[in-house]
């Protein structure tokens, strides 16, 4: 189920990455994405025609510890369901390796890292008139992923991320939570649609949600240091009224977050 509809989605994620050609290679064998551009150090990567991820080779650039704010994972949203098990077929087929695996109310995701440690999510949403609420907040889970109707619902072999692949959510490592509200909430205007102990997750439109931040690695952390591995820019793409305020609010399209992180606010095409 694509985000499209929300006036402010996620866009492409841009890491910096100290082996780029290794890097790349893997999203192409994990995903099956399709290389959009390659131009000397960055290579976008992406489904359909559509940038879903920029990747910056930077081989001095510091290797960024798990502890720093930044990126906790990419969220990439498959189509349907089918997709989804067309794709943990492949992953067993490949043998590659998962490290989690989750059924949380509204979607079903599987968690892995690629090879310099930026978290990955793949999942697919339940229908939307499937979703409850608890205490005016989307009811969200960490519950045991079935994996045997998973595989069960695979329709085709798996070909690559189909059209409609977008990425549907970037969870980001924060200093702490009130801190990351009052910017992305209070600042840039996202609802607050759940919360989980040490975690606020906000959205735009009405979906379950397109950021989270967590301090589960990083409670405590300052400022980031540049130039690092790890989360270089976060897009977000607005609509029409929804840029001209993000813009406004922020007095720029490209502002930082109390940590550090580079966020760009690009305008949806009409």
């Amino acid at each position: 189920m694509s985000t499209s509809s929300a006036p402010v989605e996620i866009g492409r994620v841009a890491l910096t990455v100290n082996d780029l050609g290794r890097v790349a290679d893997f999203y192409r064998a994990l995903l099956g994405f399709e290389t959009l551009s390659a131009d000397g150090e960055v290579v976008v990567l992406g489904a359909g025609g559509k940038p879903l991820l920029e990747l910056r080779g930077d081989r001095a650039a510091r290797v960024r510890s798990r502890r720093e704010a930044g990126l906790f994972h990419t969220a990439f949203l498959l189509p349907s369901r089918e997709d989804l098990g067309a794709w943990l077929r492949h992953m067993a087929d490949k043998r590659l390796p998962v490290s989690g695996a989750s059924d949380h109310l509204v979607s079903e995701a599987i968690y892995l890292d690629d090879p310099e440690g930026n978290g990955i999510e793949v999942y697919s949403d339940r229908p939307r008139e499937s979703w409850t609420t608890e205490n005016g907040q989307i009811k969200m889970a960490t519950e045991h992923l079935d994996i045997d109707s998973l595989f069960a619902a695979a329709r085709a072999p798996w070909t690559g991320a189909p059209d409609g692949t977008v990425v549907g959510h970037v969870h980001l490592q924060v200093g702490n939570v009130p801190e990351a509200e009052a910017f992305y909430h209070d600042t840039l205007g996202f609802d607050i649609k759940a919360h989980y102990p040490g975690a606020s997750f906000m959205s735009s439109g009405g979906y379950h949600h397109h950021l989270g931040a967590n301090v589960w690695q990083s409670r405590g952390a300052g400022q980031r240091s540049y130039p690092s591995t790890g989360l270089a820019d976060l897009e977000l793409l607005a609509d029409a009224p929804s840029y001209d305020a993000l813009v406004g609010q922020t007095g720029t399209p490209t502002p930082t977050d109390p940590w550090g992180t580079q966020l760009t606010i690009t305008r949806k095409a009409a």
